[in-house]
């Protein structure tokens, strides 16, 4: 009988891998960079790079960094004092990546991004271009979040999310998270009664799973961002490892460390991938059951008199979520009208002489949302 291969396999043999890690695993408890634990995970990487794979590596910390420059004890909580310790620790953290791959003959290169690049097309599409000729040119991408000028209204909020849109962004193989939390467990990973889920096959298992995780005074991110990001890649096809720095090689190699979370989704082409993950989200249309079963199951074009209710203030051209009369997101899209306009358009049928009138103006009946631009959720 053959034996079947391992779920682990994928990450295992994946070629293009994204690998993130939290400020708390390379940096020490009141800031500054823990040389010892960024050179091992350097390391690791380095060693697949030789061995043929690409790996990409978002890497927290800039902040933590840039206290001790600063005299700071803890991570600050205001934004400007934030951008001010990502300066100052943005340019410490990449030299001492520069230094530790060197070791190995490998060439990094520095990615800063904004939620903003995401969010719109042209830059979302820029941003794989350039990353994609990095690893041509076998250079390993440092990316990290541009702390120093992101506001809060553009900002990732954490680089679980960051890395998670990078993996589909540029149509990585697996996507292995790194923190100082060695898995998922059905309680709190301190309580003795507490189990580790080694593999998680879909978002029901873990549904009532108390997410949690032990603080940090460096970090911003938490278990719960880590599900969601694990989540948002396997929806896409892309098998995710969560685990702790220190078992990093093991979970390259495909060991059963950590918690795995299998894909449970097929990848989606470029544009629906934009639409359904790195856009930010200006409004929410609540439909009717009627267009509900035409928007997801026949994907049809979305009109005027399926919607029953606006929130939110937007303009045409602006990403929002389709929702089911009980409020549960469904799809997503681009739509054409601005809130107010639609808002006096909502449940109604266009009639023959409003559409007469409008082909007489040249300017065509416009669907709240056509088909190219929505996708499925």
């Amino acid at each position: 009988m053959l034996s079947m291969a391992s779920p682990r396999s994928a990450i295992r043999d994946a070629h293009r891998v994204v690998v993130k890690i939290g400020s708390s695993s390379i940096t020490a408890p009141q800031g500054g960079i823990d040389s010892y634990r960024l050179q091992a995970l350097s390391t690791v990487l380095a060693k697949r790079c030789l061995a043929g794979g690409q790996m990409l590596l978002v890497s927290s910390g800039a902040i933590a960094a840039g206290m001790t420059p600063l005299g700071l004890t803890r991570r600050p909580k205001d934004l400007a004092t934030q951008q001010a310790a990502a300066s100052a620790g943005q340019g410490n953290l990449m030299a001492a990546y520069t230094t530790a791959f060197h070791l190995h003959g490998l060439t990094v290169g520095q990615v800063l991004l904004t939620a903003d690049d995401t969010h719109r097309r042209s830059h979302y599409v820029n941003a794989s271009r350039t990353l994609e000729r990095l690893l041509e040119l076998e250079v390993v991408p440092i990316i990290n979040e541009n702390d120093t000028v992101a506001t809060e209204e553009i900002r990732f909020g954490d680089n679980d999310r960051l890395a998670a849109l990078v993996a589909q962004l540029i149509k990585a193989d697996a996507l292995v998270l790194l923190s100082d939390v060695d898995g998922l467990y059905t309680g709190h990973p301190r309580e003795p009664d507490s189990e580790r889920i080694g593999v998680v096959s879909s978002p029901e298992q873990i549904a009532d799973v108390h997410i949690t995780a032990p603080g940090s005074k460096v970090g911003s991110g938490g278990m719960v961002t880590k599900v969601a990001a694990a989540q948002m890649c396997a929806t896409e096809g892309i098998p995710v490892v969560l685990t702790s720095a220190d078992q990093a090689a093991q979970a390259l190699a495909g060991e059963d460390v950590g918690t795995l979370f299998e894909p449970t989704g097929s990848p989606k082409n470029a544009r629906r991938r934009w639409l359904a993950h790195a856009t930010h989200v200006n409004g929410r249309l609540i439909l009717d059951r009627g267009a509900v079963e035409a928007v997801v199951k026949r994907q049809t074009s979305l009109l005027p008199v399926g919607v029953t209710r606006i929130e939110g203030v937007f303009h045409a051209g602006d990403t929002v979520d389709l929702c089911d009369p009980q409020g549960e997101v469904v799809a997503r899209g681009l739509v054409g009208y601005d809130s107010d306009e639609l808002g006096g358009l909502v449940g109604r049928r266009l009639d023959t002489d409003r559409m007469n009138h409008a082909r007489a103006r040249g300017s065509g009946v416009r669907t709240v949302i056509r088909r190219d631009d929505l996708v499925v959720l």
